[in-house]
């Protein structure tokens, strides 16, 4: 469950924040406000390049915490930057690798809820929150991340998105 989980989130959340990296060159290279870009979106009633980042955040850092145990990390409900989307990046990892490694193997059949923003709750077993929740909303939120900045033009490949292992 650790592998799967904290394995998984942590090195793709790094990846996650090179992808702003170079997000952060590209606006600096053509003078564009980074704030442009983290405002695109692939299609009007989806959430913008921001919104992306701090969903892929949101759902490492709970499904974890869920998994564990313990009290997720809570962030600002403010608009970040780049430099802020960044420093939760950090913030979530660090996070996630200072869990109990112990706790998160034992949740496979662990009772779990999940909290949407509206309130309402999703039960799932630890196995089931991971497998066809967590992992899968956090990816959606990664590759749409991706898939804004390629659209808007930064240069990226396969490889940015899965690391230089």
């Amino acid at each position: 469950m650790h592998e799967a989980s904290a394995g998984l989130f942590v090195p793709f959340l790094r990846n996650l924040s090179g992808l702003l990296d170079q997000a952060k060159a590209y606006a600096e290279a053509r003078k564009i406000d980074p704030a442009v870009l983290l405002g695109l979106r692939l299609y009007p009633n989806m959430y913008d390049l921001g919104q992306q980042v701090g969903e892929a955040i949101r759902h490492a850092v709970v499904g974890s915490a869920l998994l564990a145990g313990r009290e997720p990390l809570a962030f600002s409900d403010s608009k970040p930057d780049l430099a802020e989307l960044k420093s939760r990046i950090a913030a979530a990892i660090a996070f996630i690798e200072g869990l109990p490694r112990a706790e998160i193997d034992a949740a496979a059949d662990k009772d779990v809820a999940f909290r949407l923003k509206s309130g309402m709750e999703l039960p799932f077993t630890g196995r089931t929150l991971l497998l066809t929740f967590s992992v899968p909303q956090f990816f959606f939120h990664l590759t749409t991340a991706y898939d804004i900045l390629r659209h808007a033009g930064v240069d990226l490949v396969k490889r940015d998105f899965l690391g230089r292992r």
